[in-house]
């Protein structure tokens, strides 16, 4: 057992990376890193379907689209994977640096790809390959960013410390929806300002993506200035680094591996319905209105096989949503200090706990009213709800997942855990999600359920885990059976 000032620091030491330099790179490239992600997961929504996957059917064309999206999250763990092992065998500045330019070099091309119009199935193609090396680069990022964060931390402020790359998340969805408003804004609407106008579609849509050069160029000169973290440095004197981390992890912390990929899985379903599926539910029409715009437009209208939303305009619903994504935030930040005080653990039960219950209130939110207004008081109520649990149980995982692994492969390990989760969760809901949505003829309850049953699996993987509140980093390395500090 360490003596109680084994791994204090000494007053008169000067922390290799200053707390400021530790927030600012930790916060500003996983900000980064998300706008890229959501810029994609609006335009899957908005413009792919009618750009890239023109099938006929406006359900198939979304659930093409959500494919694609979801096809990220595949490559996601080979980027865990690869990351993983540069940041646990190398260190965490370069494999940083290296993820957020492999993110921002697809994203900007995906700006320029040309439509299914021009070159036919290889636009899907090329959209699918760009996709791809997204979810490879994220697949490195989070994990790389959360071991910054925590690694620097002081005593007793991991998961304070922890939140600030979980901030990322709401930063780089207000950002990336703000700049899809202004555009949209700024663009004629002959139909309406509700809706989407021509130019948006010709190349409107293009320029979120283009902009992400410039992002990733501020992410760039921040995390250049970075040092390697202490805790990794002193895992290299000691001799705990491996030559092949990947296999360490598997051979030794298969456990954790498991629990941390189910302890992430309710909070991925969670997003992912509260981002990509309610604004496709929101912003469909409801059937009556579908049918207008059908004989307006002297096109054939089928209302049985018609999967009805609730009609909001997408500004007006994007609006909303970037007022709950506020509220994602500030749950965030409170989340950190909490889960210092009372237990990473016991947080995180009580909020999946909540978030199985949310997910018995679908109907009674998004359900169409007899008042337009009353329907969107409840919606609007129903995302600040989800984003607030949002908060609570995503804040809390940039402790969490870190603090399951030793320091010689917790890059890895912590990697692993968050992009396996991806494929179960993150992957899987928008494309189960429209499915269940069909299923029902437009209700969302059955939606609903599948976020409860996300969230029993989570609370099953915390009741099995043990609280990682007092990990001390410095005495675990990893060193295994060669040493022990």
């Amino acid at each position: 057992m360490s003596s109680p000032t084994a791994s204090a620091p000494s007053p008169t030491t000067t922390p290799a990376n200053p707390r400021s330099r530790v927030i600012t790179a930790s916060l500003v490239g996983t900000t980064i890193e998300f706008y890229d992600f959501y810029v994609y997961a609006t335009a899957a929504v908005l413009v792919f379907p009618i750009l890239f996957f023109p099938t006929g059917n406006e359900t198939t064309a979304l659930l093409a689209s959500f494919g694609v999206f979801g096809a990220a999250m595949v490559a996601r763990p080979l980027g865990a994977v690869v990351f993983g092992h540069f940041g646990d065998k190398f260190g965490r500045k370069a494999t940083l640096v290296a993820s957020l330019l492999t993110m921002g070099i697809a994203t900007f091309l995906i700006g320029f790809l040309p439509t299914f119009n021009e070159i036919g199935l290889w636009a899907a193609l090329l959209l699918l390959i760009l996709r791809l090396a997204q979810g490879f680069a994220l697949g490195g990022e989070w994990s790389g960013a959360a071991l910054v964060a925590t690694e620097n931390a002081p005593a007793g402020k991991r998961a304070w410390y922890g939140t600030f790359p979980q901030l990322g998340a709401p930063l780089g969805f207000i950002i990336a929806n703000t700049i899809f408003l202004l555009i949209n804004f700024a663009l004629p609407h002959p139909e309406g300002a509700a809706q989407r106008s021509e130019a948006f579609l010709a190349w409107g849509w293009r320029v979120p993506f283009l902009f992400s050069a410039v992002m990733v160029i501020i992410g760039l000169w921040v995390r250049l200035r970075l040092v390697e973290s202490e805790t990794f440095t002193k895992a290299e004197a000691k001799g705990a680094i491996r030559k092949f981390p990947l296999g360490e992890t598997i051979r030794k912390h298969w456990w954790q591996l498991i629990l941390g990929t189910f302890i992430m899985l309710a909070t991925y379903v969670l997003f992912y319905l509260m981002t990509s599926f309610t604004l496709s539910y929101g912003t469909k029409a409801a059937t009556e209105t579908a049918r207008s715009a059908a004989e307006a437009a002297g096109t054939p209208f089928d209302a049985a096989t018609y999967i009805p939303g609730l009609g909001f305009g997408y500004t007006d619903f994007v609006i909303m949503q970037i007022i709950g994504v506020v509220f994602f935030g500030i749950f965030t930040l409170l989340s950190g200090p909490v889960a210092d005080a009372i237990g990473r653990r016991k947080l995180l039960l009580w909020v999946t706990a909540a978030i199985a219950v949310f997910g018995l209130t679908f109907n009674v939110f998004l359900l169409p009213q007899l008042d337009p207004m009353f329907t969107g008081a409840l919606v609007q109520a129903f995302l600040i709800f989800g984003f607030m649990l949002m908060g609570a149980t995503f804040g809390p995982m940039g402790a969490i997942l870190p603090e399951l692994f030793p320091t010689n492969v917790r890059y890895t390990g912590s990697a692993i855990s968050y992009n396996v989760s991806s494929i179960l969760g993150a992957a899987l809901a928008p494309i189960v999600a429209v499915a269940l949505w069909a299923a029902t003829g437009g209700q969302p309850w059955l939606v609903g359920v599948y976020l409860t049953g996300s969230a029993v699996l989570t609370i099953i993987a915390l009741a099995l885990s043990k609280e990682t509140k007092d990990v001390d980093y410095d005495d675990n390395l990893g060193l295994g059976e060669t040493g022990s500090l």
